[in-house]
């Protein structure tokens, strides 16, 4: 259950939705790296940036997204390891309009009272702009994050000269996301399209059009759309590829522990070892790699292991545990995080780990892409005390070090 299930709004339960536009090609941007939607800022794809900035906060729920039909496989590179699970890609139309009517009958069966609907490319919205986006949508009023005209606004004649100074008083830039309660919304759309109308050029627009009112809200100057080529250069700037940013080297620590069965062997750090009894679990019971999962899912704050594999569910019974790492780890990669060093200590008074370290920094240098000099596999005796004193069972402790794209100074 999502955090935003847990919601309500006059004693009804609150299930927000968001609708990402992502079909666009994006020609002021240029065609040589692919659309702009794909293109990599911090390493990392723009919408996979904009992808986390909604999937992370508390009260969303789903996220579809309106993708080109021939951007399938783009698509999926660029949002490994993120949530799949609340992820609906869809197939855009012709016109930005199209697409978002697509995404929001894509939603209809999900049930939401709230949706949002955002560019693709605006990859720097806050989840502040988020939350008050939301807490301004009412029963039948929409919400439009805007940012107050401050340049002097001239109206061109047809000879290129200048026409008219327009008062720029009362006018506002729109920006996204915008909100608005999701049937009247999908409403709205639906009579449009069935109008022949297809020359909004935003969902504010339509709500206006169909006499929903909507409400401004204050939006943010960082929350850029990228346009042109240029955009895509600075926001690479910003997110850490420039000479003024910031390292942002986390840590995570996982603990784990399994008690033995009767068996003829354990898996330990994804290597098989003959021994007298076997660890009892879900899934192979291997603790050093069901510890160093939890590391890793920890230095970007992506929950645990078992939000990811659930012992309730019948698919990982016995399931090989070197899958739970590699999740983790293609997490981790997805969030433009490069992993520096891995580090598990396996507490046991038996077997004997010496032996088969190598196999294990070996097989884990695999998992994990990395060289064996950035894994250090330890084990220690608990001097015949507690639980494992008395060979009832092993524990784990793992330590991950994962480097992300650093932050431009304020």
């Amino acid at each position: 259950m999502t955090p935003a299930s847990k919601n309500e709004t006059d004693g009804k339960r609150m299930k927000v939705a968001v609708v990402i536009v992502a079909a666009g090609r994006g020609e002021r941007a240029g065609q040589g790296d692919g659309p702009k939607q794909y293109r990599r800022i911090g390493g990392r794809a723009v919408i996979a940036h904009t992808l986390e900035a909604f999937l992370s906060h508390p009260l969303v729920d789903v996220v579809a997204v309106a993708i080109h039909p021939d951007d399938g496989e783009l698509f999926q590179q660029a949002t490994a390891g993120l949530d799949a699970k609340r992820i609906i890609p869809v197939f855009g139309g012709a016109t930005r309009q199209q697409s978002v009517r697509l995404g929001l009958l894509a939603l209809a069966g999900h049930d939401p009272t709230h949706v949002l609907i955002h560019d693709a490319v605006r990859p720097f919205v806050k989840a502040d702009l988020i939350g008050r986006t939301i807490a301004a949508i009412g029963e039948n009023e929409g919400a439009l994050p805007a940012l107050p005209v401050a340049d002097t606004l001239k109206r061109e004649a047809h000879d290129g000269t200048v026409a008219a100074t327009v008062p720029r008083a009362g006018l506002h830039g729109a920006q996204t996301p915008q909100g608005f309660p999701f049937a009247p919304i999908l409403a709205a759309h639906e009579k449009a399209h069935q109008a022949g109308r297809s020359d909004f050029t935003d969902d504010s627009a339509i709500a206006e059009w169909a006499n929903m009112p909507v409400r401004l809200v204050a939006g943010s100057p960082d929350n850029v759309k990228l346009t042109w080529a240029r955009d895509i250069a600075m926001a690479d700037q910003k997110l850490g590829h420039g000479h003024s940013s910031f390292p942002d080297t986390r840590t995570g620590n996982g603990y784990d522990v399994h008690a033995f069965e009767p068996g003829d062997h354990v898996t330990l750090c994804g290597v098989r070892i003959a021994h007298d009894k076997r660890l009892s679990g879900h899934s192979d019971a291997d603790v050093g790699l069901h510890a160093l999962t939890d590391a890793l899912l920890a230095t970007c704050g992506a929950g645990d292991i078992g939000a990811h594999f659930p012992p309730s569910d019948p698919q990982w019974k016995g399931a090989a545990s070197h899958l739970f790492v590699e999740h983790a780890a293609a997490i981790v990669r997805g969030r433009g995080g490069r992993i520096a060093n891995a580090d598990i200590t396996l507490i046991c008074e038996a077997p004997k780990i010496g032996p088969h370290r190598a196999a294990m920094t070996a097989t884990l240098a695999e998992m994990l892409k990395i060289s064996p000099d950035r894994i250090s596999i330890k084990a220690t005796t608990n001097e015949k005390l507690g639980f494992v004193g008395r060979e009832e069972g092993i524990a784990a402790i793992a330590t991950a070090s994962v480097i992300y794209p650093g932050e431009v100074p304020e």
